[in-house]
């Protein structure tokens, strides 16, 4: 089995502030996680109204000039947020800045709530799919060698050339998420480096991983090439009391009383990674059978940067 590369997923709506973000960064950079990935929501999924977010791409830019060696990455940019030619140019300025250490999670939006707020428009989800096939095109070939032109129903590019092209070569990978439902499968088959599993069973990667592989064929592609990755909630303590310290911190937060790890289970669900060290590597093992070979590990106690030393403990036990 192939090793599983350990990244820190953070949800960038829930207050986490600019020093937050830089300590966060630099932690994970030192003890050895692959990158940092970033939801990108302008407003508290959670429906905190007193919580700020800053954008996802700006900070990320930042990251890239104060860290030298990580990934860095959205999961997901809504599609509803940019432009795609604008959004191509974000993220390849971000790969010259990082030195060629950016990558793109592109989705079609889900938090109808800060497109209200904010003024974005938000069609049904048919649309939005429509929506992300174009931005999916679009992006890709900005990234490609050479001008070309696209006339699809919600965009028009002529003779784009864009440049400078990303350092990466032959891209930024581009990552789809989801359930891996048909056309998810498709878009993915078509466009995407890697699919995003979020807070799925072992039992749904590996049935998603058999509709990928068959979409993967279908569209002429070496299944050989289709890499896969889960996000899900990690809460995890060096031993079972400071789990239970971190659980009944969490809980509290999110509105759950007093209710401690047992709520925290409830709220999150039953794939969320809950647990000491041990615990986490150990449920890691099935995902690793069935394929995945990285994680993003949403750490949802931003103030908390000591948890990042115990992420590196379980990326050392998980990647070799």
């Amino acid at each position: 089995m192939e090793p599983v590369r350990v990244n820190l997923m953070i949800e960038g709506q829930e207050g986490v502030t600019w020093p937050q973000w830089v300590a966060l960064a630099q932690a994970a950079e030192a003890h050895g996680l692959e990158g940092l990935f970033r939801s990108d929501h302008y407003y508290s999924v959670e429906d905190r109204p007193g919580r700020g977010a800053l954008d996802a791409w700006a900070t990320l830019a930042a990251l890239a000039a104060v860290t030298a060696g990580i990934r860095l990455g959205t999961m997901v940019s809504p599609v509803t947020f940019r432009h795609p030619s604008e959004l191509a140019k974000v993220v390849a300025t971000v790969d010259h800045v990082s030195g060629g250490r950016v990558e793109l999670g592109l989705g079609a939006g889900w938090w109808e709530a800060e497109h209200d707020r904010y003024g974005f428009a938000f069609p049904p989800v048919s649309e939005r799919f429509d929506v992300l096939a174009e931005q999916l095109e679009i992006v890709h070939r900005s990234w490609d060698a050479g001008p070309f032109t696209l006339t699809g129903t919600h965009y028009r590019v002529d003779a784009l050339d864009a440049l400078p092209k990303p350092v990466q070569e032959p891209h930024p990978p581009l990552i789809m998420g989801g359930g891996a439902k048909r056309r998810s499968a498709a878009l993915a088959a078509r466009w995407a480096d890697e699919y995003n599993f979020v807070y799925a069973s072992v039992d749904a990667v590996s049935a998603g991983a058999g509709r990928l592989r068959a979409a993967w064929q279908e569209a002429g592609r070496d299944v050989d090439t289709l890499r896969l990755s889960l996000m899900t909630a990690c809460v995890v303590g060096r031993d079972a009391s400071e789990f239970e310290a971190r659980a009944r911190l969490l809980a509290e937060r999110r509105g759950l009383g007093d209710g401690g790890a047992a709520a925290l289970r409830e709220d999150l669900g039953p794939n969320a990674l809950l647990g000491t060290v041990d615990d986490v590597v150990a449920a890691l093992g099935p995902y690793r059978e069935v394929g995945v070979e990285r994680v993003m590990l949403q750490h949802l106690l931003h103030d908390d940067v000591d948890v990042v030393a115990l992420l590196g403990e379980v990326a050392r036990r998980v990647g070799s």
